[in-house]
């Protein structure tokens, strides 16, 4: 007897749901909010010293004049042992991306790895690319694997360290992703806060490779000096391949005290103090690594090598919540593709705000 004459109602195939698209446009700062310990922004928050602030604080006076970029151009280019002309400055690291992605609107198979900050496929996307994502795999510790990028890819973007993941991949490891006929990004807004025993620099950084082809590597002074406000970023690469950038730049696009900014971070002082902040970085870091440890069901995945730490927790978002009104701001994972509503970024701040933060959050799972 069918269906139809038994009385039955015939049951249909349901598609199952798909996951819902990661919210590409949110950011740290969405997270924070007044009366908010904020451990959701990845930049530093102490004043910058008087060797930073005062050539800042000395462009006021005279602003009628447009931005001359190449002073600053010369210190950067000087940092990292380049020609002036391999350098191009940007307000902010996230307008690099978008030049990239407006200037290279030829490339056919635009490939992005994550997670990882979502800015360079927003930007893509913004600008009609369409983009494939390589997801790696959190049982691995997202560790890198070149042969997982699709060898036709013309344009491959990677952060290293990357956020959120803080994992420092290896560079003759990205350096393996680049070929002749692609261009590789890599997002080294993070690379100031690495160190390394007994490497005097920043471990694992292209910086300064001019031997691959292709390469851009995207910088940013916004996080370790407390600039996110100034706009202030750098983008190293071949001249040819900069000037390309550069010819859908705006005119003046960074301001005078930006440029002043750059000058005075290109410095050897500033290098000196950058490379003690990442050694204090890296010791606050250990102990906050060392505290959620202690917490049954919390993981770090991997070891973590920057600012922040990714944690994997189940019921994060109620957690988060909670530790909301608490007084407490975490960044959330679910926007960034390749993980999910389990995850939480957690900005390393001091030892005593690590000891606060990890008994509330002890209560909070308890609760």
């Amino acid at each position: 007897m069918s269906d139809q004459l038994s009385g039955a109602v015939p049951v249909a195939e349901v598609e199952p749901t798909a996951a819902p698209e990661p919210d590409l446009a949110h950011h740290g700062d969405a997270e924070v909010g007044d009366g908010l310990i904020d451990l959701a922004v990845n930049v530093r928050q102490a004043r910058p010293p008087a060797w930073l602030a005062d050539p800042i604080a000395a462009t006021l006076t005279d602003l009628a004049h447009y931005p001359d970029p190449a002073p600053a151009r010369a210190a950067v280019a000087a940092r990292h042992r380049r020609h002036p002309n391999e350098v191009l400055l940007t307000a902010g690291a996230a307008e690099g991306f978008v030049l990239i992605a407006q200037a290279l609107r030829g490339v056919r198979r635009p490939v992005v790895v994550h997670p990882q900050f979502t800015e360079p496929e927003a930007a893509l996307r913004a600008a009609g690319h369409p983009v494939e994502r390589v997801l790696l795999d959190p049982a691995d510790d997202f560790r890198l694997d070149p042969s997982r990028v699709p060898d036709d890819a013309d344009l491959v973007m990677i952060g290293n360290p990357t956020n959120p993941t803080s994992v420092l991949h290896p560079a003759q490891t990205v350096a393996a992703l680049a070929r002749p006929g692609r261009v590789l990004v890599v997002d080294e807004a993070f690379a100031d806060t690495t160190i390394a025993p007994g490497h005097p620099g920043e471990p694992e950084s292209l910086a300064e490779r001019r031997d691959l082809p292709g390469l851009l590597v995207l910088r940013s002074l916004t996080k370790t000096w407390g600039l996110a406000g100034l706009r202030i970023g750098y983008l190293l690469g071949a001249p040819e391949l900069l000037s390309r950038l550069a010819a859908v730049q705006p005119l003046w696009a960074v301001s005078t005290p930006a440029l002043a900014a750059a000058s005075a971070c290109a410095s050897a002082v500033a290098v000196q103090a950058e490379r003690a902040i990442a050694a204090d970085l890296a010791a606050d870091r250990d102990h906050l690594v060392a505290r959620l440890a202690d917490l049954p069901g919390v993981r770090v995945v991997g070891r973590p090598a920057s600012a922040f730490v990714l944690l994997h927790l189940p019921g994060a978002t109620p957690i988060r919540a909670a530790l909301r009104e608490r007084g407490w701001a975490v960044r959330r994972g679910d926007t960034f593709p390749g993980l999910g509503p389990d995850w939480l970024r957690v900005a390393v701040r001091d030892r005593n705000t690590t000891d606060a933060f990890v008994e509330v959050l002890r209560e909070t799972m308890e609760a």
